[in-house]
């Protein structure tokens, strides 16, 4: 009865899932992933093919002293360190409506002493869809536009959930969360783990996320359907204008047990943190021309007192952002 039981489920996953075996079956490749980004949401030269909506900003970071405890990188010398941010849409549509039920993101490259980079990239969702790259192609397949309806199948991204038990967390948090009304008053999460590796070598596993110091604030189910389609960029521009956007960078310390190479996996709420500095954004501006148009903002771009863990998602998005890099600089 139970190996009856066993195959009748095994039979019950491959009736829903067979659309999305070909990830499985073939390697997933950086130009596969942006070749299918390509293809939902279309070519657009010289653009990035994914959070391609967005807006340049300026500003500083200035770290405490209890962050260079943890870590001996210059991002934590207590300086000011000079900031190029984005912040941007999810997704490779250059004119999706700022209303859509999607992550927002905010990316920084910090400017160190002696010439040396730092770059995040993070979401203002507390997990990311998808535990391995596989996942981010297949719902990156799932969501391309039906040519008869010019809308994704919803079938197709029914049995992409179904079969896709890691990307259930980011969407049903998307589901539950309208999108901010500005990005000032966002949270923006690191998603994955980092280590953290101070003067005596010691490493600590971490997780960030930056906390906007006025608060954040979702649009109300009637601004959503009043807000505007490009509101956000006009707001970040006019209110930086007029006063400084803070966001305190909140760390978490990792303990035994911990998710560290899976980016769909909360940490319990009750890991201690300290703040580890304050970004301050002092000006905002359209991107074209902008100073962050030019730049990738890697996460694996890292200094010296900062490290990767093995997260299959955080060291693959270095090589798409690479292909995706490489197709803008030659006009593609």
């Amino acid at each position: 009865m139970k190996l009856r039981k066993m195959k009748l489920a095994l039979s019950s996953v491959m009736v829903v899932s067979p659309v999305f075996a070909l990830a499985a079956e073939q390697e997933v490749t950086a130009p596969r992933v942006v070749q299918a980004l390509e293809a939902t949401f279309g070519v657009h030269q010289g653009e990035r093919r994914n959070h391609i909506k967005g807006t340049c900003a300026v500003g500083e970071f200035t770290a405490t002293a209890e962050a260079a405890r943890y870590s001996r990188s210059a991002l934590f010398s207590g300086q000011a360190v000079p900031v190029i941010a984005r912040f941007s849409l999810a997704g490779g549509n250059p004119k999706v409506p700022d209303v859509t039920q999607s992550a927002r993101g905010m990316a920084l490259q910090f400017k160190l002493p002696k010439g040396q980079l730092h770059q995040m990239s993070m979401l203002n969702t507390p997990m990311f869809g998808a535990a391995h790259p596989g996942t981010f192609l297949d719902l990156t397949e799932a969501q391309r536009p039906d040519p008869a309806t010019g809308k994704p199948d919803p079938d197709k991204l029914k049995a992409f959930r179904a079969s896709h038990p890691d990307s259930l967390a980011q969407a049903q948090y998307l589901a539950s969360h309208n999108p901010p009304d500005s990005y000032t008053r966002s949270a923006f999460f690191g998603i994955h783990t980092f280590k953290f590796i101070n003067a005596q070598d010691k490493v600590t596993l971490v997780r960030w996320r930056f906390v906007p110091q006025e608060g954040e604030k979702p649009l109300s189910n009637e601004a959503l359907k009043t807000a505007g389609t490009d509101f956000l960029e006009t707001a970040l521009i006019s209110s930086t204008s007029n006063k400084p956007a803070r966001w305190d960078m909140l760390v978490t310390v990792g303990q035994p047990g911990d998710p560290q190479d899976d980016p769909t996996q909360s940490w319990p709420a009750q890991r201690p943190e300290f703040k580890a500095g304050t970004l301050t954004i002092t000006s905002a501006s359209t991107q074209k021309g902008g100073l962050c148009e030019p730049i990738n903002f890697d996460p694996m771009v890292m200094a010296d007192g900062i490290a990767p863990t093995n997260d299959p998602v955080l060291r693959f998005r270095s090589q798409a952002y690479a292909v995706s890099f490489g197709k803008r600089l030659s006009g593609q």
